[in-house]
């Protein structure tokens, strides 16, 4: 009997390391299946022009060169729009952390009289497309000099609806009492916010920078409304005038398209997990 349980044990033990080693393999070809275009395009950043463009299909470069890169960065400005890109996508980055906690701060603790009605209005926003404000908002900015000017890729873009919203669900699980009983010691509301509140949302903060951040790296429609200097292109807008450059060279674009996307993809590895856990807490604690 006693044998009967030991091979029954091990057979299912064996069982479930052979589902494990399953999954294992079945994730593993998913994942090269997807991230296959991008290794491609990578691989293509390194290759030169005559390796690309034969009748062989050649995944990995036969001859790697830095030349794509080299060409790349000499056509166009690119590390100053990657600069005034990292700029912009940071400021914004912590304007919308700011802005939005504390107004979630306001619709989750304080008592004033239409805030339902003011938060309903606030998510209301959300089914406003873009590009029905993009015109008026224009010529708003146009009238007050804005035009060419990191003013103008920063502040429209202080605070969003969603990152409100994001925080008011996380502030919504924080009890009440913990808020009074901070205000009968002494302590104010902006220190209540920034030494108890943050500190205990840092899930919500990381989702938050991670998703706004990548929002900001990728804007492309308004910064090439609004500027016309070269100076102050961003990098959506550099890789257009990239292709318009030389759109025969095909591995020149892709290596400026990596140099591109490496910031974005960087911070998204480094974020997700506080990206998926703050998304998906504040799905739930509402």
């Amino acid at each position: 009997m006693r044998e009967e349980s030991i091979r029954l044990n091990e057979k299912a033990i064996r069982v479930k390391k052979g589902r494990k080693a399953a999954r294992l393999i079945i994730n593993i070809v998913v994942a090269f299946i997807i991230l296959l275009p991008l290794l491609y395009a990578v691989s293509i950043a390194f290759m030169p022009s005559s390796d690309l463009y034969t009748m062989n299909l050649n995944l990995i470069p036969k001859h790697p060169t830095l030349e794509n890169f080299h060409q790349a960065l000499s056509k166009i400005p690119l590390i100053r729009f990657i600069i005034n890109s990292f700029l912009v996508a940071g400021l914004i980055t912590f304007g919308q952390i700011t802005s939005c906690s504390l107004a979630a701060f306001s619709f989750s603790f304080l008592e004033f009289k239409g805030k339902k009605i003011l938060f309903m209005l606030v998510m209301a926003t959300m089914m406003v497309p873009g590009e029905a404000t993009i015109i008026s908002n224009y010529l708003t900015v146009g009238q007050w000099g804005w035009l060419n000017t990191y003013r103008v890729l920063i502040i429209p873009y202080l605070t969003s609806a969603m990152g409100i919203f994001l925080f008011r669900q996380f502030y919504q699980s924080f009890p009440i009492s913990v808020y009074e009983a901070a205000k009968i010691d002494g302590c104010s509301n902006l220190r209540f916010i920034f030494r108890i509140l943050l500190p205990l949302t840092k899930a919500a903060i990381g989702a938050m920078a991670v998703y706004t951040f990548i929002n900001a790296w990728n804007m492309y429609m308004w910064p090439l409304l609004v500027t016309g200097d070269e100076t102050m292109r961003t990098v959506q807008i550099g890789l257009s005038m990239l292709n318009s450059v030389d759109s025969q060279s095909i591995t020149m674009m892709i290596a400026g398209v990596v140099m591109i996307i490496l910031p974005s993809i960087s911070i998204f590895i480094i974020g997700q997990k506080q990206l998926i856990r703050g998304m998906f807490s504040g799905a739930v604690k509402g």
